[in-house]
This record gives C-alpha cells, sequence and structure tokens, in this order.
C-alpha cells in the first residue's frame, strides 16, 4: 500500500476497532484477510461500519446475479481509473461467469461489444450514463425494467451508486 495518502490502519494500533466490526470485515473477504481499503476505512469506526453493511448487502444479498453486479462493478473501475477496485473484482467477476475476453471488453472506451447480452449492454448503458453524467435517460431505465423488472433495477442502480463511492473513496485516497 505504497503511496496511500493516511496511515493505514494496523493490527497494532490504538484504538482498536470493536471486535463485532473486525469480525464482520474479515468475514466478508474470502480469505478472512482485511485488505488495503479496509484499514483505511478502520481509521474511522463510524464509516467502516456503515461502509462494511452496506457494501456487504450489495455484494451477497441482492437479487440481480452477482455476474451482472460484478460486471458493473469492474466497468466502474475502468471508468474511474481504480486499479484497486479492478484487482478485486476481476477474480469475482470471473469466479461468477464472466470471462476473460468480456473483461477485455468492458475496458474499451466504448464498452460496446458482440460479446455482451442484451442484459449486459443495458446495465453497461447504466453504469455509463450513471458515473459519466449522473443523469441517466429514461430509455435506459425503461429497457432495464423490461428485462429485469423493477426491484432488481433498483439494485442495478444501487450498485453502480456504491461502487462510484468506492472508486472515489480509493482514486481520493491512492488505494
Amino acid at each position: 500500500m505504497n503511496g496511500v495518502r493516511v496511515t493505514p490502519w494496523h493490527d497494532t494500533s490504538l484504538p482498536s476497532p470493536p471486535p463485532e466490526l473486525l469480525a464482520g470485515m474479515k468475514a466478508r473477504r474470502p480469505d478472512g484477510e482485511l485488505i488495503g481499503i479496509d484499514r483505511v476505512l478502520l481509521k474511522s469506526f463510524p464509516l467502516a461500519t456503515g461502509w462494511n453493511e452496506l457494501l456487504g448487502r450489495v455484494r451477497a444479498a441482492f437479487d440481480l446475479a452477482l455476474e451482472y453486479r460484478e460486471l458493473i462493478m469492474l466497468r466502474v473501475a475502468v471508468l474511474n481509473g481504480a486499479d484497486f477496485e479492478w484487482g478485486v473484482h476481476y477474480p469475482a467477476y470471473l469466479q461468477a461467469g464472466g470471462t476473460e475476453e468480456k473483461c477485455r471488453a468492458l475496458k474499451e472506451p466504448s464498452g460496446e461489444n458482440d460479446l455482451f447480452n442484451e442484459e449486459e449492454r443495458a446495465l453497461i448503458a447504466l453504469t455509463d450514463q450513471s458515473t459519466k453524467r449522473v443523469e441517466v435517460d429514461a430509455a435506459v431505465i425503461e429497457e432495464l425494467k423490461r428485462l429485469f423488472g423493477q426491484t432488481q433495477t433498483v439494485e442495478a442502480v444501487a450498485t453502480v451508486s456504491a461502487y462510484n463511492m468506492v472508486s472515489r473513496f480509493l482514486v481520493a485516497l491512492a488505494i
């Protein structure tokens, strides 16, 4: 974590986080080990608590397929130049069913590629519009509702929003 703009929390740092916060953060990680963003979040226990709860639900409790959520996360990482975010979500996307070819296509400026199915193209359109200009065309939302229904449309928008927050945090603090 060279170049990080704040000193990350370490196991010997004081004050110590509440044990339940630390346990919850470790439980969200595949190997139970804190990663760079976790250690920076632990500079503020209230932030780390809320962040862990929100991102834990986005990652594990939504009805929108994990492969689609990870696709959104990777596209946000590309658009915002969040290399750390890409590094975390790249293997998760592959494990959820994504492909190397789609990963390469997500890095293209337009994000458009025949590799993507109708649902993926709609999610990429949402991600690009929301990330680049915040406002999303009504037609994009209508297409998402047609493809996914209202609940998963809300979850797709929430995933884009949450991971824009993540990438902006990562980039601002050089994580």
